[in-house]
């Protein structure tokens, strides 16, 4: 059937045959591919070559060059002699070759220390550790080598050797139950395991004994003291991070300065601050140990170095510390830091007073010793044993001698400061504390005062005049009035010439106040009153000081006082009379003012004064005389506009409109009175009668912004609102950046629901007035509610920080409810204005919804002491007929409650 063998065999491959190719072998080349190789030597050549390695090998020739180390140049040019030359060139090349070694090796020393920081300077490796003792292997010879001791393998020296008898035997299953069963009361207890019914061998529940076994165990290690585990599972990871790794540089930065400092304690080894020095370095690295020893060397190198054995104490444990004072004690007994620093560690009473007086045995002269030892005494006798002795051997020490006298009585005092004044001529501290003994005991120090400052100031070490301000100062500080008085009289005037005495002292006193010194401040008005008895801007600081800080007494006998010396003082007359007003003392104010008339006839303030005192005491009667009289012998616009406005008030209006008519005749320019008739008029429906007068009274009055923002109002109200534009417009032409006409002139097209013309003219008004606070204001509101946070920013920079303006940013923050906030801006607003109404009343309207009784009443008083007279809302309530002589604290809640509900519009 086959032939047996294939016809292929023998025959040549077919063009482009690969063997292989459809198993997909195809990655290989055979030699075939690449043509025959080189022919190798032939049978002779070998035969020839094996010849001449038998023939040098048996002559001894085995330097074949082709065997040579091309780095020994031993077998080269080696018969060559060996010059001078030779020796220079191969020392330049070491030298070459140790340049490039050391440029090397700083590169690598940068790029070690870049690697390092790009990983976070996580610590030093352990190569950098030992960087320098490697490198400092260079210097080891080869004898030093060689006389290494040969490592031999002591791997498993240590470890115990295995015991063949030891075996491991399992334990029954029945022990195992057995064990359990009488383990059941207390499994069962904790945790509820069951006793087996029988003795049939669970292997499930057998397991489980094993663990509740293994778990009680564990619970009795944990509960004992002995198998308490120390370590914080919570608070592991955290003190891991308070350990110091401490950097290759760090490293380095401590070997060179252990270098330098070993050098400073062994060229200078008597040198204290090197010893401590390298203390504290060891310390700093966290050897206390090595600290110790060095500070130790140091002790016995430097004896009689008070800090060196100081800081011996500090690094060492308290035991050790005593033994090392007794130490410095002997070789150092005058040190007083070393005698207290054995005080301090005492720590029971009697122990301190013994070392105390041991220190005072060898150091008797030293005062903190001496104080040290008085304020460890609680029985006074004891102590005044101590300061007798103690002044006796330190006799100039002022401390001791005053310390003394505290403690003795008067007579002993006396004589106790007579001798310390003999000791020590120069103090003055003496000389003050005889001031102040003598004042204890009801004496007068005025004479005594006066010739010690006299005295003293005959010395080269005397006191300044500030000084002596600053020492009257003390005195009342500690209570002795009168000693500060008296050294004020006998020393305010040191040094100034006479032109400069009244700035000066006003601005001594001015700085006592600040100091919170008022007795002080008191005494030195008073000296200036002495000595200018007729200025009154003294006797105005006088009595604001007397009113804020003094009593109602003392305030009244300045007042008294004041307009005795200067009777044509109007604003004495009427301080004087408004507190006895606001002290209840009708009687007592008019006669005041009967007193101020007599003294100043024609004084318009005074008469209006009277009026007021009158009227708001329920006298219209003799308020009307008192301003028929004003009208005759003080003839001013302000009393004939206050005697309109009064008849206004009772309802007179006819005879009103009589004064007013009579008042504009003599004073046309008198544009209040102009817009009391015109609001009359109005009031009444004569709106044409309204009409004229205002038009006179613009005539009159071009320069009145509130004239012709009333005559506006009166023809927006009769419908004519383009009159009322044109006449605001001309208010703008005549009175040229006026924030109120242009208030007014957006508001007019607000109130006609023109939105986009009031947006128009807030524009044109904010480059005529770009700081008026109460334009910006005005503009935030017309912004959308989500444009208004950005505008105020731009009017808090703009206006200046106008109160109007801090008033819109807390109404925000109020709208936002963010309370603190908003509170905080109400204060600011108050701080900026004080005389703005209307601030106080949104503030007030704000602690009546978020505050407390407590904030509330604080505000009301501050805003009685504040008495604002100004603001849209305020004055709107405030002139009101109806709320006529009401107080500011209601005024305030009338205001608050008028204003808008809603927080924002």
């Amino acid at each position: 059937m086959f032939a047996a063998t294939k016809d292929f065999m023998g025959k040549p491959a077919p063009p482009g045959y690969i063997a292989g190719l459809g198993r997909g072998a195809t990655g290989f080349t055979t030699r075939s591919d690449i043509g025959p190789a080189r022919e190798g030597p032939s049978e002779a050549d070998i035969a020839r070559m094996q010849h001449q390695a038998h023939r040098k090998k048996e002559e001894g020739d085995d330097d074949d060059e082709r065997f040579q180390d091309p780095d020994n140049e031993t077998g080269l040019f080696n018969t060559a002699p060996y010059e001078a030359d030779d020796e220079e060139a191969d020392r330049i090349y070491d030298s070459i070759d140790t340049r490039i070694e050391e440029r090397r090796k700083a590169k690598r020393e940068q790029r070690a220390k870049e690697r390092e920081e790009a990983e976070g300077g996580e610590g030093p490796s352990i190569k950098d550790q030992f960087a320098d003792l490697k490198r400092g292997l260079s210097a080891v010879t080869s004898d030093q080598w060689e006389s290494l001791p040969e490592v031999g393998n002591i791997a498993g020296k240590n470890k115990k050797k295995e015991n063949r008898r030891d075996f491991f035997t399992p334990v029954p299953d029945s022990l195992l139950t057995r064990g359990r069963e009488e383990l059941t009361n207390t499994l069962d207890a904790k945790n509820g395991l069951s006793t087996p019914a029988g003795t049939m061998t669970n292997f499930r529940e057998i397991g489980e004994a094993n663990k509740q076994v293994l778990g009680l165990r564990l619970d009795r290690m944990a509960d004992s003291a002995s198998g308490q585990t120390t370590i914080d599972p919570k608070g592991y990871l955290t003190d891991l991070n308070s350990v110091t790794h401490k950097s290759a540089a760090e490293i380095g930065d401590l070997k060179k300065a252990r270098l330098l400092l070993r050098s400073v304690i062994t060229t200078n080894p008597k040198h204290a601050p090197g010893w401590i020095a390298a203390a504290r370095l060891e310390e700093h690295a966290g050897k206390i140990g090595d600290a110790r020893q060095f500070i130790e060397k140091g002790c016995s190198e430097c004896p009689k170095s008070e800090d060196i054995w100081l800081e011996a104490v500090r690094l060492n444990t308290v035991e050790n510390a005593k033994k090392i004072l007794s130490n410095a004690v002997r070789e150092i007994r005058q040190s007083v830091k070393i005698w207290l620093k054995a005080v301090d560690l005492e720590t029971e009473t009697d122990a301190k007073k013994t070392v105390l007086r041991r220190a005072l045995e060898n150091v008797p002269n030293s005062v903190r010793l001496w104080k040290a030892a008085v304020e460890m005494e609680e029985d006074p006798n004891n102590a005044r044993i101590l300061l007798a002795r103690a002044v006796e051997l330190v006799p100039q020490s002022v401390e001791l001698w005053i310390a003394l006298a505290r403690l003795e009585t008067y007579e002993n005092a006396k004589k106790v400061l007579n001798r310390a004044r003999g000791k020590v001529p120069t103090s003055h501290e003496i000389w003050i504390t005889a001031f102040c003994l003598e004042e204890a005991n009801g004496k007068d120090v005025d004479t005594l005062v006066a010739n010690a400052v006299r005295r003293l100031s005959m010395m080269e070490s005397a006191l300044t005049r500030d000084q002596w301000i600053e020492e009257a100062e003390k005195c009342e500080k500690n209570g002795f009035i009168k000693t500060c008085q008296a050294l004020i009289r006998a020393t305010i005037g040191m040094g100034i010439e006479e032109p400069d005495l009244k700035s000066t002292w006003m601005e001594d006193a001015e700085s006592a106040i600040v100091h919170q010194s008022y007795d002080t401040a008191r005494a030195i008005y008073a000296h200036a009153l002495r000595t200018f008895p007729a200025k009154k801007s003294v006797w105005r600081r006088a009595i604001l000081l007397e009113k804020a800080h003094g009593t109602k007494e003392s305030l009244e006998e300045l007042l008294a006082r004041s307009i005795t010396f200067c009777p044509h003082a109007e604003f004495l007359w009427l301080m004087g009379a408004k507190e006895k007003w606001l002290g209840g003392d009708v009687p007592g104010a008019r006669a005041i003012l009967d007193a101020a008339f007599l003294a100043n006839p024609n004084s318009e303030q005074i008469w209006l004064a009277a009026v007021k005192l009158e009227a708001e005491n329920g006298e219209h009667g003799r308020a009307e005389l008192l301003l028929q009289k004003a009208r005759e012998q003080a003839d001013t616009m302000k009393v004939w506009m206050k005697s309109a406005v009064f008849k206004r008030q009772l309802g007179k209006i006819d005879e009103a409109l009589q004064v007013l008519d009579e008042g504009l005749i003599k004073y046309p320019q008198s544009d209040k009175m102009w817009m009391i008739r015109g609001q009359i008029l109005v009031d009444r429906g004569d709106n044409q009668k309204a009409r004229e007068n205002f038009i006179k009274g613009l005539k009159s009055c071009p320069k009145s912004t509130s004239l012709w923002i009333l005559a506006s109002r009166l023809e927006e109200k009769a419908g004519l609102l383009i009159k009322s534009r044109a006449l605001l417009e001309r208010a703008r032409l005549l009175n040229p950046k006026t924030p109120e006409l242009w208030l007014e002139s957006v508001r007019i097209e607000l109130r006609g629901g023109n939105q986009s013309m009031a947006k128009a003219l807030m524009s044109k008004a904010l480059q005529d007035c770009p700081t008026s606070g109460l334009l910006w204001s005005e503009a935030v509101w017309l912004e959308p509610r989500a444009q208004r946070k950005g505008k105020i920013v731009d009017a808090l920079k703009k206006s200046e920080n106008s109160a109007h303006v801090l008033v819109t940013a807390a109404r925000l923050f109020w709208s936002d409810r963010q309370v603190e906030k908003a509170r905080q801006w109400f204060l600011r607003a108050e701080k900026a204005d004080g005389d703005l109404g209307d601030a106080w009343a949104w503030h007030y309207k704000f602690e009546v919804q978020h505050g407390d009784d407590n904030r509330r009443d604080d505000l009301v008083r501050r805003c009685k002491a504040a008495e604002p007279r100004h603001g849209e809302h305020w004055q709107a309530v405030a002139k009101d007929l109806k709320n006529v002589a009401k107080p500011t604290e209601e005024i305030l809640v009338l205001t608050a409650a008028s204003l808008p509900s809603n927080v924002v519009p």
